[in-house]
């Protein structure tokens, strides 16, 4: 089982930037396709960007297409989540999870998940 622990969640003015972390503690991390999801008060999960094991395969959700960038450093253990020209509306609790297989957008392909990081964009 690999254990995933987001950072960098916080408060932001709208246009403003965040990078979220993904880290693991599992040695073999470079195995697993990392998706990050989030979810609104209200709202279902949304799928907004994933990775594949070596990082050449990746996908954004039309939401955040052009403003994140998803990448990934495997000697660290870690993804990243690159959040530029925020809006009120990406307002959500961040997740990440991890599968063994291949990268998508659907939270149901997803075994192991993160606890969750709070980003909050205000007008």
């Amino acid at each position: 089982e690999v254990q995933l622990v987001e950072a960098g969640g916080g408060l932001v003015q709208a246009g403003g930037s965040l990078r979220l972390s993904c880290a693991a503690s599992e040695s073999s991390f470079e195995d697993y396709a990392i998706g990050w999801f989030r979810q609104a008060p209200g709202k279902e999960r949304e799928g907004i960007a994933c990775i594949s094991s070596s990082g050449s395969n990746i996908d954004y959700g039309d939401s955040v297409k052009g403003r994140f960038t998803i990448s990934r450093d495997n000697d660290k253990n870690t993804v990243y989540l690159q959040m530029n020209s925020l809006e009120p509306e990406d307002t959500a609790v961040y997740t990440c999870a991890a599968n063994r297989f291949y990268p998508l957008l659907s939270p149901y392909e997803y075994e192991f998940w993160g606890q969750g990081t709070q980003v909050t964009v205000s007008s």
